[in-house]
């Protein structure tokens, strides 16, 4: 049922990460009461280190969060809040211990260190990206981890090089290697991630409503794949008919 704290979840995700919204509208309502807490906590998580220019205050908005996550996975009494409350009824107590990795990794955030090689940058979308889909998924159903997670980490590449532009003008340093030919390197990774984790299909139908957020990435990566400056260019995008076609034809075949 949609309750006030529901309405409140559906309410931040719609306003802090439309494409999301938009893939879990297109999902059961089943599902939609189980996806909107998960993701209102990512876009709780992922803003707070960007309302405050305290370093001290971010990590403690941050740490909030670990604590919440801390409570789910102990199996008592939640702190009273409009995301936390019901994201405890859809969180599983091994998932919530998990995601305390994903709130972690958004302490980049916070400064302005550039990551120190490729492992750490795969390791930061692993476990921001490929996490949140798979505590969606999880709250839907039993799933192959591996095909999920392949899956979670092409969407992250795809994400992040969306927001590639925005993180440059707010002095960070997105990228280990800013060249086009790098660039498309990650394009071609994120397509072969997404390859392999429809090749293992590990995903029932039950849990595909989770899947429905990858529902761009194909499109977007082939798109950088051809002209890689689309991402400094802040081009990255697909035609408004084409995200709603592409959507509605993947939510009604249920194919991700």
């Amino acid at each position: 049922m949609f309750d006030a704290d529901m309405t409140a979840c559906a309410g931040i995700v719609e306003r802090g990460d439309p494409d999301r919204f938009a893939a879990t509208m297109a999902a059961p309502v089943a599902a939609r009461l189980k996806l909107f807490p998960i993701y209102a906590f990512n876009v709780e998580v992922a803003r707070a280190p960007w309302v405050t220019q305290e370093s001290m205050i971010a990590e403690m908005r941050l740490q909030w969060w670990r604590d919440v996550l801390g409570e789910i996975a102990e199996g008592g009494p939640v702190r009273r809040h409009e995301v936390a409350t019901p994201l405890a009824k859809v969180l599983k107590p091994d998932m919530a211990r998990r995601l305390d990795a994903a709130v972690e990794a958004r302490r980049w955030d916070i400064y302005r260190d550039p990551f120190e090689d490729m492992t750490a940058f795969r390791g930061h979308i692993e476990n921001t990206s490929g996490l949140l889909l798979l505590a969606a998924a999880r709250a839907l159903g039993e799933v192959d981890e591996a095909s999920v997670l392949k899956a979670g980490y092409a969407l992250g590449l795809c994400n992040w090089l969306r927001a590639v532009p925005a993180l440059e003008r707010a002095g960070r340093v997105p990228l280990v290697d800013g060249r086009p030919e790098a660039v498309r390197a990650l394009a071609e990774e994120g397509l072969a991630a997404l390859s392999e984790a429809r090749r293992l299909l590990g995903v029932p139908r039950p849990v595909r409503p989770a899947m429905l957020a990858v529902w761009q990435v194909e499109g977007l990566l082939r798109q950088v794949l051809r002209e890689p400056g689309v991402v400094a260019e802040d081009r990255m995008a697909l035609s408004p008919f084409r995200r709603r076609f592409g959507l509605m034809v993947k939510g009604v075949m249920g194919v991700w």
